[in-house]
């Protein structure tokens, strides 16, 4: 980071140093107490906060202010209001109130509910969110003040991603204090931490406009795998090209100037595939982050003539995009999934360990759920992805103290080993305590957990808040037994992990989650196996499921249900859609190609043997035949398709859609290169 970047660092955002500076003494003490500590809002100080944020956002440069919210779409949205008020003729002020501050009505009807509220009832009410801060959004003629905001109906009802995600760390935040308070821990802030490792694809704008897929869809529904592509590892971690570099580097000065950590950058496994990494954060200000993140990448990208893609499976054959989300928890400072030197001898540790296990096993479904979608549904499973069975990697060290306790056996303790490379220039470098399992959907990797099963696209809101429940109820089933056993609490702690442990250790794979023995093996252990987002989402429907959540004031029933409707539209909306764009692409951009290919063709052989011409007469035949044959089975395949979406079954569209795709793939290799209507693979992904 440059000394620019580092005196501009945090620049657009209403921070602790701009609190301070435009609040008084009283009022910023008692805004940063709820920003950091998490006390109560004094709603008193409202009006203060809003001409102290007025302030700084004009300075800033901002004409608008909006409530920035995230809906059930998986985006973003805002209404931006200007801070200008006539007062008279030709005469105006700019106001900002504390009534503008903490809320605002939205006409938003329009936005899923999923049947929370009846489309003529538009209101929606947006409640500024102090824990994140606001934040300025430059644009080319200007500047909007954005405030975070919850988004709920008339009833309360949750029609957005950040309420429950807050309720959730509520519940996770409580459940840990008590936990804590049974270790003889003085009361602490609890802090839930999350670092999110974004993917995405970056392409030629002038290709991307000529591929009506990946304008509609985010995804090409047809291409041709080429020669090379990812089977070379040459890309990964390879030195970015220039073009590439200055997007990057524009991307970071942006999120550097709104207080977003960007830390790592690099080249992925697939050509054209990137991954930007922040630091550590509080998960609810990690998540606000996570969604400025893609929409700046997007707006970076056109800015320098290229397109950014956060599909999961752009590209049939190569890497698809994930969004690994790495989570842990804190007290008073103290990283609880810290193992420390000797993990065996950290109680604490061993029970908010034994806890997660538990609540994986328990709920995987419930996990598999938040990570479901048309996009996800491609990637899990494939080329780098997770699969769709949720299990724990835990690596070889705690792998071995599970094993001790459960069975009450001490085993070898061989303490920390170190690498040697056989360099004598070299020095020895301490081994992690666990390998990285990239095949596992969620991977003990040190001192957190690694999800990597939820979607590039995503809002990883969803998962955070499925996560944080279901370990705020393992943590309270856990105190609940304890408070029940009586007797020494150091004794009946060890009974109860390595009961903990017997019963749920099924969830615990350390090997090959690619390798066909895996489904074999984990449907003997029980484990779900949720294929696709029909099955996925089925435990939104769950009565245990809708307690579970009610209980702990996450979602009502009726939030739980509205989910499922929106999902289940969703999903079906999508496959629609790309069904109808592939029909449309093979109809009148394939079709007529390949029709005008073999006409040439036929007109050829015909001349051929008017004028007694032998050679070349062999191969223009095999030619013509194969792309007569092609042409027929496009029809026949086109046809199906179009059966399909009259039926409108999901699983009936995208089975057709990969029928016809064989064939358009397959013509793809026989057209004319200079007549095929759509960039290939070899193009889009090396031209960039």
């Amino acid at each position: 980071m440059t000394d620019t970047s580092l005196t501009t660092y945090g620049e657009d955002v209403f921070s602790e140093r701009a609190i301070r500076r435009f609040l008084t003494k009283p009022v910023a003490a008692k805004l940063i107490a709820t920003m950091k500590e998490g006390k109560p809002l004094d709603p008193s100080i409202a009006d203060a906060v809003a001409q102290g944020m007025k302030a700084w956002a004009l300075e800033s440069g901002a004409t608008h202010f909006t409530h920035w919210f995230q809906p059930m779409t998986g985006g973003t949205a805002e209404k931006h209001d200007a801070f200008l008020e006539p007062t008279g003729l030709a005469q105006a002020v700019q106001k900002f109130s504390g009534k503008n501050l903490i809320g605002g009505e939205a006409d938003a009807s329009s936005f899923p509910s999923g049947g929370l509220r009846s489309t003529f009832e538009a209101r929606g009410y947006t409640a500024w969110d102090p824990t994140s801060p606001a934040f300025i959004k430059r644009h080319e003629n200007g500047a909007t003040l954005c405030i975070p905001t919850a988004f709920c109906a008339y009833t309360g009802a949750a029609l957005d991603m950040k309420t429950p995600l807050l309720r959730s760390l509520q519940a996770v935040t409580r459940a840990t204090e008590r936990l804590m308070k049974k270790f003889r821990k003085a009361k602490a802030h609890v802090s839930v931490t999350l670092g999110v490792e974004q993917e995405y694809f970056l392409v030629d704008r002038s290709f991307y406009l000529r591929r009506p897929d990946l304008l509609q869809t985010g995804r090409t529904v047809f291409g041709a795998a080429p020669a090379k592509h990812q089977q070379l590892d040459d890309h990964y971690y390879g030195s970015i090209r220039p073009r590439i570099l200055k997007f990057m580097t524009e991307v970071e000065d942006a999120l550097w100037r709104l207080g977003i950590p960007a830390k790592t950058r690099h080249n992925e496994v697939a050509p054209a595939q990137f991954e930007l990494a922040p630091m550590f954060e509080e998960i609810n200000l990690a998540v606000d982050h996570n969604m400025m993140i893609m929409e700046t990448l997007r707006r970076t990208a056109e800015a320098n003539g290229l397109v950014c893609l956060l599909h999961e499976k752009p590209f049939e054959g190569v890497n698809g995009s994930g969004k690994h989300c790495n989570w842990s928890i804190a007290y008073g400072g103290q990283n609880l999934l810290s193992p420390g030197d000797n993990p065996r001898d950290n109680a604490i540790f061993l029970t908010f360990l034994s806890a997660i296990i538990r609540a994986v096993d328990l709920h995987a479904d419930l996990l598999r759920m938040s990570t479901a979608g048309a996009g996800n549904d491609h990637r899990l499973g494939a080329n780098e992805a997770p699969p769709a069975i949720i299990s724990i990697f835990l690596g070889d060290e705690l792998s071995a103290v599970m094993k001790e306790i459960e069975t009450g056996e001490a085993g070898r303790r061989a303490g920390r080993t170190t690498f040697k490379f056989g360099v004598d220039t070299m020095p020895a470098l301490p081994k992690d305590s666990t390998d990285r399992n990239r095949t596992s959907p969620f991977a003990f990797t040190g001192n957190k957990f690694e999800f990597r099963a939820p979607g590039s696209s995503q809002n990883c809101a969803a998962s955070q808040t499925v996560l944080n429940t279901i370990v705020a109820e393992s943590i309270d089933a856990i105190c609940d037994k304890l408070d029940a056993a009586g007797g020494d609490f150091n004794t009946e702690l060890q009974k109860l992990l390595q009961r903990l442990i017997r019963k749920h250790k099924r969830v615990l794979f350390s090997g090959d989650g690619y390798g066909p023995e895996w489904p074999k093996e984990a449907a003997k252990r029980n484990l779900p196996n949720l294929r696709d987002t029909l099955e996925a989402i089925a435990p939104l429907e769950n009565a245990a499921n809708r307690a579970l959540f009610a209980k702990y004031g996450v979602f009502s029933e009726g939030e739980m249900k509205s989910r499922h409707e929106i999902a289940a539209e969703n999903y079906l909306s999508r496959v629609h859609i790309e069904g109808r764009v592939a029909l449309e692409i093979a109809r009148s951009m394939i079709r007529p190609v390949v029709a005008d290919e073999f006409s040439r063709l036929a007109t050829a052989i015909g001349q051929a043997k008017k004028d007694g011409l032998r050679v070349g007469l062999k191969g223009l035949t095999a030619l013509s035949l194969k792309l007569g044959a092609g042409l027929d089975d496009l029809h026949v395949k086109c046809e199906r398709v179009e059966r399909a979406l009259l039926k409108a079954e999901p699983r009936a569209i995208l089975g057709a859609m990969d029928d016809l795709r064989k064939t358009v793939d397959r013509l793809e290799g026989l057209v004319d290169d200079r007549k095929w209507p759509l960039p290939k693979y070899r193009e889009i992904l090396f031209i960039y």
